[in-house]
């Protein structure tokens, strides 16, 4: 919509934003289709057979007898008689090993057991760039590597982890496509294993986002006063109750939370069963952080007093785009150290332009070739992100009595 001023018509502020993000989207999607052609669907690279064996904790010597045997899943051989397997293929390698070793079968597949609850750890904080998204992303794709059933959830309406994982959230996710629909209120309510999908990630599925998770926000209040609801239909319920749904598909949801803590936060922290709160080691970030944890007690305790549950097995807190030669950013670390003690997770996430270069291109660095951003940068960078995601992968497994 214009205004018109004699023969000049200006612009409103809305139809300009509009314009602006009309134009961003195409170039958006454009680029996309550049980066992933021909239809814009991401792939995952194939891994070396060195790698594979650091992945599954073999020697390399014995993936090689294997392959001569003929054994397991069938490498692609290139240049030199260089093997290399796709994640499914790891996968498949793994089935394998568990049957061909059965003493060692619960290393290579480390899946939940009869009897061990679902994991559902839920990344959240309402700063912006404290590399919560990015934090979700490395956990699920690390998890997945290590044989894991992963159900990543995208609950930001920005759709940030949607885009990771190549569906861009204003082209490809239609409406009722998002949690959105499984947690609705009236009856275009759907089963949530309807709106799972399925990623170029072996291991990982995705219940995508985008801006309609801003209906439930919107549509909650009047369903409280309007249904009074009670038991499992509260709204701080709802997201439990469809994630139960598929339960038996996975070993671990992730849920990628929203930069504010609304009602769909409520009811990730509702659903939890252990969360990750992220921080950069920025006095502004701490700063902010104190209040996201005041405002986050206060909601905890509007749930309990509603009658819910939140018997979270862990909070820890994840020191994220961390400078390790940065002396005021060694003091913040300390003091939170000092602060929280052992609920600060022992590694931290190192600042690195590895992992910046590579979301440039909508990739993680265990999607990237180790030559693609420098070595030296590159195993520095992972050292650190694997880190971190093993001691969350430890966490899980004393959950579990293991």
């Amino acid at each position: 919509m214009t205004d018109t001023v004699g023969d000049m018509d200006i612009e409103t502020a809305s139809s300009r934003v509009s314009r602006h993000a009309s134009l961003l989207s195409g170039q958006l999607r454009t680029l996309s289709t550049t980066l992933f052609p021909p239809a814009a669907n991401k792939s995952l690279r194939s891994f070396t057979s060195g790698e594979v064996a650091k992945i599954v904790r073999v020697s390399d010597g014995y993936l090689r007898q294997l392959s001569l045997d003929g054994l397991g899943p069938v490498p692609a051989t290139g240049h030199g008689g260089r093997r290399s397997y796709t994640l499914a293929q790891i996968n498949e390698l793994r089935a394998y090993l568990s049957s061909a070793r059965p003493r060692e079968g619960l290393e290579f597949f480390p899946r939940r057991r009869e009897g061990e609850k679902l994991q559902v750890i839920t990344v959240a904080n309402f700063k912006g760039g404290s590399a919560k998204t990015t934090t979700a992303l490395y956990l699920s794709q690390y998890l997945a590597l290590a044989g894991f059933r992963v159900l990543a959830l995208d609950l930001d309406p920005q759709a940030s982890l949607s885009a990771m994982f190549g569906y861009q959230p204003e082209f490809d996710i239609g409406q009722n496509e998002t949690i959105y629909g499984a947690i609705r209120y009236d009856d275009q309510r759907r089963p949530l294993s309807e709106i799972i999908r399925p990623t170029y990630f072996d291991g990982i599925s995705l219940v995508p986002g985008n801006l309609e998770l801003m209906e439930f926000e919107h549509h909650t209040p009047r369903a409280m006063i309007e249904r009074r609801e009670r038991g499992h239909d509260l709204f701080f319920r709802r997201l439990a109750v469809a994630i139960d749904e598929v339960a038996d598909d996975y070993d671990v949801v992730v849920i990628d939370c929203p930069p504010q803590l609304g009602y769909l936060t409520m009811g990730a922290l509702n659903a939890a069963t252990a969360m990750l709160v992220t921080i950069h080691p920025q006095m502004v970030d701490v700063a902010s952080m104190s209040q996201f944890l005041l405002m986050t007690s206060d909601l905890m305790a509007v749930i309990e007093e509603a009658g819910g549950s939140l018997d979270h097995d862990f909070i820890r807190y994840v020191i994220t785009r961390h400078d390790p030669n940065d002396v005021p950013e060694a003091q913040i670390v300390a003091l939170l150290r000092n602060l929280f003690g052992s609920d600060v997770l022992q590694a931290t996430v190192w600042k690195s332009t590895a992992i910046a270069n590579a979301g440039l291109t909508k990739q993680s660095l265990y999607e990237l070739d180790r030559g693609s951003v420098g070595r030296g940068a590159y195993d520095r960078a992972l050292e650190s992100v694997d880190a971190v995601n093993n001691e969350i992968a430890q966490l899980m497994k004393k959950v579990w009595g293991r």
